[in-house]
């Protein structure tokens, strides 16, 4: 029997009743199979006596002592007993907040062992955190009478597990519970990884690894298990993993995808290597640029271009066999899925634009999706601007198009008129059809569910003799994704990545401002306005209550009493689109000098005048979102500034993303501290926000376990 098949209610255990079944189902366990699935959280290892004199690590004590006298210090309701206790290598305070019924059970002169943190402090060997446990057949040693402690050992040695608790649960219950569910369930229990795997990777059967986890005698133990179980709830999720995998390329794409790309992977392409491979349209576009293309951005290019030829050239093969009467093939033609992940400014979009020229060469469509309108117009109007010169039929799509000019593009796509058409959501309307669109290319793909990539692909799935063909997709990610999560939620994708960025561009200097000393930042920017660039200034509300600073009472304070000498603007999510638009173009022409906004100029805003980014409140932004509009300056080949900010009541992990932030401009460590911090999503299903549901595995710590688990899976499925 599989452990999640053992249903029997909590309660029918021994010594479960009705409120400690309460109380475990705030930790959702309900079953036996959930229980036996609570795994510790960390283990107190006392395998062997460490005294007052030796402390071991993080000043941990296992020790017999004996207690030598009693002491109290403070008055009426804080007044809190001291118990001096000795153990013949030292002598130690255990200082007993809360505890003073401890004064008739521990009496001078008893015998005891005594496990906790110990630290110096006012002098003295002290810890307020300790357990003890009489040694009932030396109570009635004489006070002050010290006895040869060496030859004692300690009670309740070995390994103990420390379980995660909340109110009204005790280690005390939870351990009793589990070690009757152990007793009375845990044999039988069967294994959940295929047998070679188990013996290849040299793990522990899943009963032992559950009995280990639980009750090891030894450290090792309890890391043999935990790495059984890791193991096995890694290959499983890299299994639903493997088979999208799987159904999208087929069995050779599951071997050709085992990793995902890490920069080592990106080979630099040569020039002539590069401009050989490219199409007539893409060396025109190419030779019309006025700067070259970074290493990273030729060798990304290179890579997609043979990947969409190979999709074309198999959709063909497949055609022909169907033409011939021969069978259909039994797996999935090949498509490319691939994530473009880089920096702010390293030139994703450039990229993409090549691989459409290489979509329209083989006369196919193309849809490219952003999440908010102002981006997606600024996306329409550069590929426009780039593009038209070569004969590519540009469209801007958007849900607040009139009808009178909606119908007439909506008739052009579908008689396959345009080339590349650029929008929001509107993209994969019910009456948005296309002739042919063969590449989907999604634009801050953390900015939409897996629901709504799925519907943009729907557009160009075609059926076609009986094989269903799908559509080429392309998602781009400003926010560099760290690898660990790169193997899990984009599992099934390739991934590449841009490291480099263009030429001229200057780092971002990142000051830390805590709040009360904001003048020292406004006067940093009016030197840089002086010398005619331009200042953002973002706040985490439209309008608020006095605790958070609100973009538009800001605004009125730097317009009237900061910079009455600048012209300034304020845009923000209830401003009309339309003005919002006005705004931001008399921006980029320079009209206003000073912009004050919420997040609404977080992507799509391209200004390389301005060099001022400062971020009222930051401690209130998520770290990828402050990277982000940190990236809105540094964009030119001046010096550009970013201010962080923070509240005077941030916290200890505030604190350290700040120094994060103002210790690199490097988007892919910028990612890696903030996995450190928060949770990285529901991976399987359609959340993407909140804890990963992982029940013993941790991203962070076990990368190589999730890699071996990957290969495996992958080979497993491919196999099957």
């Amino acid at each position: 029997m599989k452990i999640s098949d053992i249903k029997t209610p909590v309660s029918s255990i021994s010594g479960i009743g009705p409120q400690l079944t309460k109380t475990l189902a705030k930790v959702n366990i309900f079953t036996v199979g959930d229980l036996l699935q609570y795994y510790p959280r960390d283990y107190e290892d006392r395998t062997r006596k460490v005294t007052f004199g030796e402390r071991g690590q993080n000043g941990k004590v296992h020790t017999v002592a004996q207690v030598v006298r009693q002491e109290w210090f403070g008055y009426g309701r804080m007044k809190t007993l001291k118990l001096i206790v000795t153990d013949g290598t030292g002598t130690a305070e255990l200082i007993c907040f809360n505890r003073a019924f401890l004064e008739k059970s521990l009496v001078p002169g008893t015998i005891i062992t005594v496990t906790g943190q110990f630290f110096v402090k006012y002098g003295a060997l002290q810890s307020t955190a300790f357990e003890a446990i009489k040694h009932t057949e030396y109570t009635e040693s004489e006070p002050g009478k010290t006895l040869d402690l060496t030859s004692i050992s300690p009670k309740e040695s070995g390994v103990i597990p420390i379980y995660p608790l909340t109110e009204g649960l005790t280690q005390k219950a939870i351990s009793k519970a589990i070690t009757q569910a152990l007793s009375q369930y845990a044999f039988g229990i069967e294994d959940e990884i295929p047998a070679e795997i188990i013996q290849k990777r040299g793990l522990l059967s899943k009963q032992d690894a559950i009995r280990l986890i639980h009750r090891p005698t030894e450290i090792s133990q309890a890391a043999a298990a935990r790495q059984t179980l890791a193991f096995e709830e890694l290959f499983q999720f890299q299994s639903v993993i493997a088979k999208r995998v799987f159904e999208r390329k087929g069995a050779s794409g599951v071997l050709v995808s085992s990793a995902p790309q890490r920069e080592s992977d990106q080979k630099v392409v040569d020039l002539k290597t590069f401009t050989d491979s490219l199409s007539p349209l893409q060396l025109d576009f190419f030779n019309s640029l006025p700067f070259p293309l970074t290493d990273d951005q030729r060798s990304v290019i290179y890579e997609m271009d043979a990947e969409i030829d190979r999709a074309y050239t198999e959709r063909e093969r497949i055609l022909n066999q169907l033409d011939r009467g021969l069978p259909p093939p039994t797996t999935p033609s090949f498509t490319m899925a691939r994530l473009l992940q880089g920096d702010v400014g390293s030139g994703k979009t450039l990229v993409s634009l090549f691989l459409c020229l290489r979509i329209i060469s083989w006369k196919g469509q193309c849809a490219f999706m952003a999440p908010t309108e102002i981006l997606a117009r600024q996306h329409a109007e550069t590929t426009a601007k780039l593009l038209a010169p070569l004969g590519v039929r540009t469209a801007f799509l958007t849900g607040n198009l009139r009808a009178k000019g909606r119908n007439p593009l909506l008739k052009a796509l579908k008689e396959g008129d345009i080339d590349i058409v650029v929008g929001t959501h509107a993209l994969f309307s019910s009456n948005v059809e296309y002739k042919d669109m063969e590449l989907a290319v999604i634009d801050e793909q953390h900015r939409f569910g897996v629901l709504q990539r799925q519907a943009i692909l729907e557009k160009g799935r075609v059926t076609n003799r009986g094989m269903t063909f799908e559509p080429n997709l392309l998602m781009m990610s400003a926010t560099p994704i760290p690898q660990s999560l790169a193997l899990t939620v984009f599992g099934d994708l390739d991934i590449s990545s841009i490291h480099t960025m263009p030429a001229g561009r200057k780092p971002v200097t990142t000051y830390l401002v805590k709040e009360g000393n904001e003048i020292n930042a406004y006067e940093a920017v009016r030197k840089e306005l002086d010398q005619g660039h331009q200042a953002y200034f973002v706040y985490p509300a439209i309008d608020s209550d006095e605790n958070i600073k609100s973009a538009e009472r800001a605004f009125t304070h730097l317009r009237d009493h900061i910079y009455p000498q600048y012209k300034c603007a304020l845009v923000h999510s209830k401003v009309d689109e339309e003005e919002q638009v006005q705004i931001l173009n008399a921006f980029r022409d320079g009209a206003i000098q000073v912009l004050a906004a919420t997040t609404v100029i977080e992507v799509g805003v391209d200004v390389p005048n301005a060099t001022c980014m400062v971020i009222e409140q930051a401690d209130r932004f998520g770290m990828a979102q402050l990277h982000q509009l940190r990236g809105r300056v540094g964009r030119g080949t001046a010096q550009s500034y970013c201010f962080l900010i923070y509240s005077k009541d941030i916290t200890e992990t505030g604190i350290e993303r700040m120094k994060a932030l103002r210790q690199s401009t490097d988007g892919f460590f910028i990612a890696e501290q903030d996995l450190k911090t928060r949770g990285p999503g529901e991976l399987n299903g359609t959340v993407q926000a909140g804890e990963l549901g992982f029940r013993i595995a941790d991203l962070s710590r076990d990368m190589g376990i999730m890699q071996d688990a990957r290969i495996d899976a992958l080979s497993f499925i491919s196999e099957k």
